[in-house]
């Protein structure tokens, strides 16, 4: 082999294995700070899950549907004949018969990062979000479904889980569940990208409602690039159904009490349901939800 070759091939080499022990030192410091490969940390998570909770690890079911709003607990509470658990942040209730638990994380990225983390622990088959969310497309109307098909990460706490560049994106074959559900129901729905926010009253800055516009995110919320984020790191399958609770770009289009009420009233049964069947059917099909291996 002429000199210059083997000069070549031998910096080829030295490059490859300089970045193989880049990759070692990243997939292993990754790796240390997930939960399901760090045993200490997995103890504390299901010892934090008990006492946010109100429940026994041992009473968590492998489908888990995540809610903001109490009232949801309650309903999933009537329908399956279910006592809720209120613990020292989060209440929760569970079915063992129909292998669902439903757990109320309060509001919030920060909350939804660590629900997801906790519950990455006790290794789930599926999780779905029943979430709320503001239309900011002209077309949509306060009780259409949305299916988010990514999230915008306006939040903090996903940095603390993957790169600025990586998009926020949930289980691909939970969304088709949910999606299978809504035309077997006869029920419409639209799908696009939400823009996730930690910033609250947004709705009086002129600024970011631009960087809406330009951004073309069919709904703004609160929670979904932190659940997705952290759901794809901490292998835990996760998908969302969100509910146009309200138009906060429209005049008089921001949500207040009355309107909440009446919000709950009208869509909560369906929106629940839609959940309940979408995570059954996949119970049903036995389908491998996780597709990647880290």
């Amino acid at each position: 082999m002429p000199p210059m070759q083997l000069w070549d091939w031998s910096v080829q080499i030295g490059a490859k294995m300089h970045i193989d022990k880049l990759n070692d030192m990243f997939y292993s410091e990754l790796r240390r700070k997930l939960t399901y490969h760090n045993e200490e940390k997995q103890r504390i998570a299901r010892d934090m899950l008990e006492r946010y909770s109100g429940s026994n690890v041992a009473d968590f079911q492998q489908y888990i549907l995540l809610t903001n709003f109490q009232k949801y607990i309650d309903v999933f509470s009537e329908r399956f004949e279910a006592d809720v658990h209120t613990g020292s942040v989060w209440s929760a209730v569970h079915s063992p018969e129909n292998k669902v638990s439903m757990i109320d994380f309060k509001i919030g990225a920060p909350t939804a990062a660590l629900v997801i983390e906790l519950l990455s622990a006790i290794d789930p088959q599926a999780v779905i979000f029943l979430g709320m969310c503001g239309g900011l497309h002209r077309s949509l109307q306060i009780g259409d479904f949305i299916l988010p098909m990514a999230a915008i990460r306006d939040e903090g706490v996903s940095q603390h889980f993957i790169p600025p560049q990586v998009p926020s994106l949930p289980t691909f074959k939970i969304q088709k569940f949910i999606s299978q559900m809504l035309v077997e129901q006869g029920l419409d729905y639209r799908t696009g990208v939400v823009h996730t926010s930690d910033y609250r009253f947004w709705e009086f800055d002129e600024e970011f409602k631009r960087t809406l516009y330009e951004e073309r995110a069919i709904a703004i919320e609160m929670e979904c690039a932190a659940l997705f984020s952290v759901g794809f790191v901490s292998k835990a399958p996760i998908g969302a159904l969100l509910l146009v609770s309200d138009l906060p770009l429209q005049k008089g289009g921001i949500k207040t009490k009355e309107s909440a009420r009446s919000i709950f009233a009208k869509f909560t049964e369906r929106h629940i349901h839609i959940g309940i069947q979408s995570i059954i059917e996949i119970q049903k099909r036995g389908e491998h939800i996780r597709h990647y291996r880290w």
